[in-house]
């Protein structure tokens, strides 16, 4: 339910809600939250809440410190795990200047504007995710391990699969809050865990995306244990990808259902940007460990069905029939990396770009003659960030301001270490 400034005040008066989280995301992705309480949410919608954006990684310097956060009130949610007597509630929110005017750097506003986009053409956007994640076990001091909760694989039930009951918990927990669930399974990693995910627009499909991050992690530190979305967690088993399907719906129609030259363009132009925009898809030093392997793509390629590349087309009908974009994974800000993803596909579309034959061989096992000719994705973040730094394309979309602080902080800094991802 899409909910209203005075619809959201209403429920929080009747419904026991003593603290509001406001939500926001900075540039690498990272939830952050101010919590406030119910006598100041009228004012948080009228003038917004300050905070200090100096002290969060990536926004602008000491002299450009203050922010306001203004709520979406469309994005209430009351999060099911905390106490009921009391409750807890949560919105999404825009981060705008002390003037009103909105923060340029603000991912949930990058995305925004390129969903306006795709509107004046004439198309609206639906994006389903399938998310996969590692669970491992704490050791005595309730800090993370390297042991896998399970040594399960692909599919595996229970007992083998120990995952069931809190994959369980959490689909629970999102379907209270609104987010629809279709699928859940054990992945073939040792501890991998998969849920995807019914399509939405754009803008809630990356904040249910945010909100599922968090709620995984709660549940399986409520559970005794530690989830993790580091896209290559074991050196020697699957990465955790997140793949990401498309659908455009232009006059009522599903043009890829249709298979019209728009929606051939519309993949022409992701593969044409492709490179340019893998850091903000997989920007994590491991992250280039995982594509390649474990049916993660390396090269700039598509076809029907094939998971072995980049763009799959995969088997479906009706409303379902899309694209699959395979290369991206969660440790990406979904924002950012959905706009930047449609934003060069909407390019393809304005172009008229034509779109490359498939390449109907397993790309894991292709020859030096089946690969001629297929550029590569990034080989390492360093060579992604370049891509990205000297790309007119991206420039568009990402505000120099954050682009800068993207590049800065991902060149100089390591991945995090196991436990705290």
């Amino acid at each position: 339910m899409d909910y209203k400034k005075n619809e959201v005040l209403q429920y929080v008066a009747e419904n026991d809600v003593k603290f509001i989280k406001l939500f926001f995301t900075d540039i690498f992705g990272s939830l952050k939250s101010l919590t406030i309480q119910p006598s100041l949410l009228q004012k948080a919608f009228e003038e917004g809440v300050s905070f200090d954006g100096s002290a969060v990684r990536g926004l602008l310097n000491i002299e450009k410190s203050d922010f306001f956060l203004v709520p979406d009130p469309t994005t209430l949610s009351v999060l099911p795990w905390r106490p009921q007597h009391g409750r807890v509630a949560r919105l999404y929110c825009d981060i705008l200047y002390p003037d009103g005017t909105p923060f340029e750097g603000d991912s949930r506003l990058i995305l925004q504007r390129v969903v306006e986009k795709a509107e004046k053409l004439g198309f609206n956007v639906n994006i389903g995710t399938e998310c996969e994640f590692y669970l491992f076990n704490l050791d005595e001091s309730g800090h993370p391990t390297n042991i896998p909760h399970d040594t399960a694989g692909y599919c595996d039930l229970a007992p083998l699969d120990k995952g069931e009951n809190i994959r369980r918990d959490i689909i629970l927990n999102l379907e209270q809050m609104g987010i629809e669930p279709l699928t859940s399974h054990h992945e073939s990693g040792p501890g991998q865990n998969e849920i995807d995910f019914k399509h939405n627009t754009a803008i809630k499909a990356a904040d249910n995306f945010a909100t599922f991050k968090t709620t995984v992690k709660t549940i399986a530190s409520k559970s005794g244990l530690f989830a993790t979305f580091m896209p290559k967690p074991l050196d020697n088993e699957a990465g955790s990808g997140l793949h990401i399907n498309i659908s455009l719906i232009k006059n009522g129609d599903n043009i890829f259902e249709k298979d019209s030259p728009e929606s051939k363009a519309f993949m022409a132009g992701i593969l044409k940007r492709i490179r340019e925009i893998t850091a903000f898809l997989n920007p994590m030093r491991q992250s280039y460990k995982r594509l390649g392997s474990f049916e993660a793509p390396r090269y700039v390629s598509w076809s029907s069905q094939n998971r072995s590349q980049l763009i799959r087309v995969p088997a479906a009908s009706g409303d379902s029939v899309r694209i699959e974009l395979r290369s991206p994974d969660p440790s990406c800000n979904q924002y950012t990396a959905l706009a930047l993803i449609i934003a060069a596909g909407l390019e393809g579309i304005e172009q008229k770009l034509e779109l490359c034959p498939p390449k109907d061989v397993d790309l894991f096992k292709a020859s030096a003659t089946d690969i001629t000719g297929l550029e590569s994705l990034p080989l390492s973040l360093d060579e992604a960030l370049i891509l990205a730094s000297s790309s007119a394309f991206v420039r568009r979309y990402i505000p120099e301001c954050a682009l800068n602080s993207f590049v800065s902080v991902k060149t100089q800094e390591n991945d995090p270490l196991f436990g705290e991802f």
